[in-house]
C-alpha cells in the first residue's frame, strides 16, 4: 500500500524538530541521549525523508538507500577541502554533513534507521487499519 505523504511529512518535520530538541544547551536530557539522540535521529529523518520521497518502495529498499546515503555522507567527513570545510561551517551545512567522521555515528544511523523501519511499520498498520475500517 503506497504511504501518505502527509503523515510522512509530519514525521519528518517532528524527527527533525526533536533532533534539534537534543542540540538545545538548555534542555537537559540524559548524557547517552544529547551524545547520541541527534546522530540516532538523524539517520531516522534520513528514512523518513526517503519514506516521504519513495512512497511505493518497500522498508527494506528504503532503509539501504538510507544506510548507503547516511553512511556516504559520513565518510564524506574525512574529505577537507575549503570549499566543502566552507559548507560545513554554515548552520545547514553542518547539521547536513557533519565535521568529523566518527565510527559512533554508523553506529548511531544503523539504529536511526530501524527506529524509522518500526515507526514506518506502524504507521503502516495504522493506515491499514483505517482504510479497512473505512471499507466496512
Amino acid at each position: 500500500m503506497k504511504r501518505n505523504r502527509l503523515t510522512y511529512l509530519a514525521f519528518v518535520i517532528t524527527v527533525i524538530l526533536l533532533g534539534l530538541a537534543t542540540r538545545q544547551n538548555g534542555i537537559r536530557l540524559p548524557h547517552i541521549i544529547s551524545e547520541y539522540g541527534g546522530d540516532t535521529l538523524w539517520g531516522t529523518m534520513v528514512y523518513a525523508g526517503l519514506a516521504f520521497l519513495f512512497t511505493r518502495k518497500s522498508c527494506i529498499r528504503i532503509s539501504l538507500m538510507a544506510l548507503l546515503f547516511s553512511y556516504a555522507i559520513e565518510l564524506s567527513q574525512l574529505y577537507h577541502a575549503p570549499w566543502i570545510d566552507a559548507i560545513r561551517n554554515t548552520t545547514l551545512g553542518g547539521l547536513i554533513l557533519g565535521f568529523g567522521f566518527k565510527w559512533s555515528d554508523i553506529v548511531c544511523y544503523s539504529i536511526g534507521i530501524g527506529l524509522g523501519v518500526l515507526c514506518d511499520q506502524l504507521l503502516r498498520r495504522a493506515q491499514d487499519f483505517a482504510f479497512n475500517r473505512n471499507e466496512e
